[in-house]
């Protein structure tokens, strides 16, 4: 399993590799969508205008992946890396947080989407099951695969000095700021919504996937399907009303697991699992026994 540990095991991936992994997240993402923004003649008569769908937005939105993936590389090696891409096989949780990703949060989509009057109003956005698929898979391979480095690298680091509450409102700062030049560019998702909601929504499910990821111990697949889950392009528009469940939503998991969020014992400090390390049914069962 992937525990918190101490001494030269636990340093195997630097606290300071935060830096490197925030330059190089922020740099890539930022400077593609710069260029956009301050040069959008030129960058369309070159790449294309950009859309949600515009390989270059892939590319900014993989920025935190790619970070992570060149650190790990080059402070552990390949074999670090095929490490650390293990954690993609932990799935075992608490039935109760699969209830949550598969049956809550639509729910809470489904009741922001009811405040703001659009449930019955909006027909389902497919005609037919090609469309649908194909929308799913692109869901799928863009905004989960920032787990890599969010989950992956930045929050087990910032564990290793904060209680996993502090580092997940921490966190939620720094991704939700990291997602703003998209705000600021027509042909994206994000152009059509207001940041502030936005914002507030991020760090409040920041809260959510930490308790996730701790109970999970160190999972990297579960907040991606978490992520999945809230770009999901089936549930209703609740754009900005979907803020105020998640972050009821947050109150709660942050109470539930009060004992372990405000706590460093049970989080997950490591980033690379020990070679020798072997995934045992009881260490991915129940996670951290509380969770909501």
């Amino acid at each position: 399993m992937i525990t918190a540990t101490s001494g030269a095991d636990n340093r195997q991936i630097p606290i300071i590799s935060l830096l490197p992994f925030l330059l190089i997240t922020f740099g890539l993402a930022w400077g593609i969508l710069a260029l956009f923004i301050f040069l959008p003649d030129q960058m369309a008569e070159i790449f294309g205008e950009l859309t949600g769908q515009h390989p270059l937005f892939f590319l900014a939105v993989y920025a935190p992946a790619i970070a992570a993936f060149i650190v790990i590389t080059y402070i552990s090696g390949l074999g670090g890396l095929r490490r650390y891409l293990s954690r993609l096989l932990i799935w075992r949780c608490s039935l109760v947080w699969y209830a949550f990703l598969i049956i809550g949060i639509p729910l809470l989509f489904f009741g922001g989407s009811a405040l703001k009057g659009n449930l019955f109003a909006e027909a389902f956005p497919f005609a037919s099951i090609q469309p649908l698929l194909i929308a799913l898979l692109l869901v799928a391979i863009k905004g989960p695969i920032e787990e890599f480095g969010w989950r992956g690298l930045a929050l087990p680091l910032l564990q290793r000095k904060l209680a996993p509450v502090w580092a997940a409102l921490i966190l939620g700062i720094i991704w939700g700021f990291w997602h703003l030049p998209a705000f600021l560019l027509s042909g994206t998702q994000q152009s059509d919504w207001s940041f502030t909601p936005f914002f507030a929504g991020t760090i409040a499910v920041s809260l959510i996937v930490t308790a996730l990821f701790n109970a999970s111990r160190g999972s990297i697949l579960l907040p991606a399907l978490m992520h999945f889950q809230l770009i999901n392009p089936v549930w209703p528009d609740a754009q900005p009303y979907d803020t105020i469940f998640f972050i009821a939503a947050a109150a709660l998991v942050v109470w539930f697991n009060r004992k372990t969020m405000f706590t460093k014992g049970s989080a997950v400090t490591e980033v690379i699992p020990h070679a020798e390390s072997k995934v045992m049914p009881h260490d991915l069962g129940s996670g951290t026994g509380n969770a909501s």
